[in-house]
């Protein structure tokens, strides 16, 4: 398979399992009320909310040109992100990429359809929350970042090792 479409593979596959996820959560699951809450597990539930902003509740538009704008904005993103993955050459991005462009077109089109993100998954141990409640484009998105910047940490540390001046040396 051709390295880029490696990644939108990835894309396409975030993308169906966020919505596939939201609609089981929100429909056959009844948890589509702000408030409504499944316990799953003592440290996970599924929690319904409405997310009017971005990551970390940055952004929040609460109208409706503050809406569009924010579908803009994302969409400028999305677009750079495809750009980016269809000239990137390693794998591993390629897929990272695709996870990032996947969450994001997910989050547009809740944004599109219904004005707001929806958000449901809540990971707490007692009353400590580590997240906020996030979707599964949300946590594609984080997790692909973390690749990528560890990724780009991992290559520097090795083109550095490979340019020491031991490599410079000219020959007479």
């Amino acid at each position: 398979m051709r390295t880029r479409s490696l990644g939108y593979l990835a894309a396409l596959v975030v993308f169906a399992l966020d919505q596939l996820a939201k609609w089981l959560v929100t429909g056959p699951l009844g948890v589509n009320r702000v408030g409504d809450q499944l316990v799953l597990l003592p440290i996970f539930q599924f929690t319904y909310t409405q997310n009017n902003g971005i990551s970390l509740g940055l952004f929040n538009a609460t109208t409706e040109v503050g809406r569009w704008m924010l579908v803009a904005l994302t969409s400028a993103i999305a677009i750079g992100v495809a750009y980016w993955m269809g000239r990137e050459k390693n794998r591993i991005d390629q897929v990272a990429l695709g996870m990032v462009l996947g969450g994001a077109l997910g989050n547009i089109l809740d944004r599109v359809r219904h004005g707001y993100v929806v958000d449901f998954a809540d990971l707490h141990f007692g009353a400590w929350r580590p997240f906020l409640i996030f979707n599964v484009g949300d946590a594609a998105i984080s997790i692909a970042v973390a690749i990528l910047l560890l990724r780009a940490f991992v290559s520097r540390k090795d083109q550095s090792k490979g340019s020491g001046p031991e490599e410079t040396i000219e020959h007479a």
